[in-house]
This record gives structure tokens, sequence and C-alpha cells, in this order.
């Protein structure tokens, strides 16, 4: 069946919002890449109990979006913090290759309490149905149009954090130079701390726009693992801008794709896409920026 030119712009816009979606895990990834110096193969599933925590405050507070994007952004921050204090700080002068397994284990450990505590059913939000929005033959889901929001929002606040405050400054100093952060006197474990925190929010905020664009279990924050390490990687591992540049691209070409290769093999896509990157350009292709700037 032959598309016409609105089919490919709706598949666009489909993308557009997949890919801000993608874009809270990669920052991060990116995040804690670029000041603790290894990829945390947990960030999925700090997805998914951050999606937890919103649920329950969905129908604690008789269903206020309000309420779940705090109980969201509280379990996720909560949980990545225990994790830092718990698992990551003992470790910490080890090698990344100490870390990254611990993350991988932790995740393996997260899912699985997760499944103890809230079973491994799929669990929805009680969201009204609402009309679709139009302009002529453009249609936009309004909970992609939600999700997108929360997702722009909070990725102006953490830029904004990241450039204009003075806990922002130290991680990024931490990150371009941990041994002169150290001789200036920045305390880089209260800035690892801090980053961990704003880590775990933003997957909260990522497991709020996934329960509602989806479903919630304790898997889902799995399925955003690969996008979100391809999209850092498109984008350059350590550069919070290009991590979110990667996952939009990384997401309107896997829906522009689906036409070709189907849905079930458009998520292999970002595994693909990654590696020609790396085979091309190792760095990104946004470049990349040494740290967290």
């Amino acid at each position: 069946m032959d598309l016409l030119w609105y089919d490919y712009a709706n598949l666009a816009l489909n993308g557009l919002a997949e890919g801000l979606l993608i874009a809270l895990p990669a920052l991060a990834v990116t995040l804690v890449f670029g000041v603790a110096r290894f990829p945390n193969a947990a960030v999925g599933d700090f997805v998914s109990l951050g999606a937890f925590g919103a649920l329950l405050a969905h129908r604690a507070s008789g269903g206020s979006i309000a309420a779940s994007l705090a109980g969201g952004a509280a379990t996720g921050a909560l949980g990545s913090w225990l994790s830092w204090k718990l698992a990551f700080q003992p470790l910490l002068r080890r090698h990344g290759l100490a870390l990254l397994l611990t993350s991988i284990g932790l995740g393996f450990v997260l899912r699985a309490a997760m499944g103890l505590g809230f079973g491994h059913e799929i669990q929805l939000f009680d969201v009204p149905l609402m009309r679709a929005l139009r302009w002529g033959p453009l249609v936009v889901n309004p909970v992609d149009a939600l999700v997108a929001l929360f997702s722009v929002v909070c990725m102006a606040l953490v830029f904004s954090l990241l450039r204009f405050t003075s806990a922002g400054r130290t991680m990024r100093a931490i990150a371009d130079d941990m041994d002169l952060a150290r001789v200036v006197g920045i305390d880089s474990r209260a800035a690892m701390a801090r980053m961990w925190l704003l880590s775990g929010v933003i997957c909260g905020v990522a497991g709020l726009a996934l329960g509602l664009k989806t479903q919630v279990s304790p898997e889902a924050g799995a399925d955003l693992l690969l996008p979100a390490f391809s999209a850092a990687v498109i984008g350059g591992l350590g550069n919070p801008l290009g991590a979110v540049l990667g996952a939009i691209c990384l997401g309107v070409f896997q829906e522009l794709s689906t036409p070709f290769v189907g849905f079930t093999y458009k998520i292999a896509l970002s595994y693909v896409v990654m590696l020609l990157v790396l085979l091309w350009r190792p760095q990104g292709l946004f470049n990349r920026v040494q740290g967290v700037r």
C-alpha cells in the first residue's frame, strides 16, 4: 500500500513523541556516564520504579496527574539515591567495569523486587478517553502530546540546573576533571549524590510518561534501555544535548521505518544504528563533549 505525504508526516509526529520519551532515560544515561564514568544498565529499571510510584500516587489522589508526576519523580529519586549509597558509592574507586556489572545486577534485583511487590501483570493508568488533536490530515494522540510536554519541561529544567546553578556547575566540573575539582575543594561525593538524585528524578518522570503512553510492569522500563543507550551513543556519550537530539532522531527514524520493517523489528534498528555510528563516528554524531556541559 502506497503512503501519502501526510501518512509519513503522522509517522514523523509519532516518532517525535517517541523520541522525546526515549530522551529522558538517554539523558539519565549520559549524566551518569559523564560524572561517574560508567554506563548505568539499571536505568530502565529505575524508569519502571518511577512508573509504579506514579501509578500509586495516581490511584491514591483520585487520578491527579500532578500527584502522579510528584510520586514518580520522588520514587525515582529515592531509588536512585539509595542505589548510589548502597551499591555504587562503596565501589567508586573500582574500575568502571565493576560498576557496570553492579548496575546489571542491580537491575535484576529491582525487577525481582517490583515483581514481588506489585506482581508481573500489566497495569494501566485510569486515563479518560480524549479526542485526537487534528490539523487537517495531521493527527496527534493527546497522550503523546502530554508525554512530549512532560519531557520538554523536564529537560528544560535539567539543562537550566546544569547551566545556571552551583550544583550543576560542580557536576560539570567533576565531569571535566575530577582530580582538579577535588584540588579546588569541590566535594565530589556530594556532587555525585546530587547527580544520582537528578538522574532518578528524570527516570521517574520517564516512568510516568511511559505508563501513560503504554503500560506499567516491572519489565516495562527495560524496553527503553536499548533505545536510550543507542540515543546516548548516537549523540555522544557524556553530551546531554547530544543524547536528546540522538533520541529524537532515533524515534523519528524508527517510526518512519515501520511501514518497511514492521512494528516488531523497528526497535532492533536502535542496535543497528548504534553500531553504524560506532563504526563511522565513535564520538557520536553531535561530537563528544568531555563530561557534562
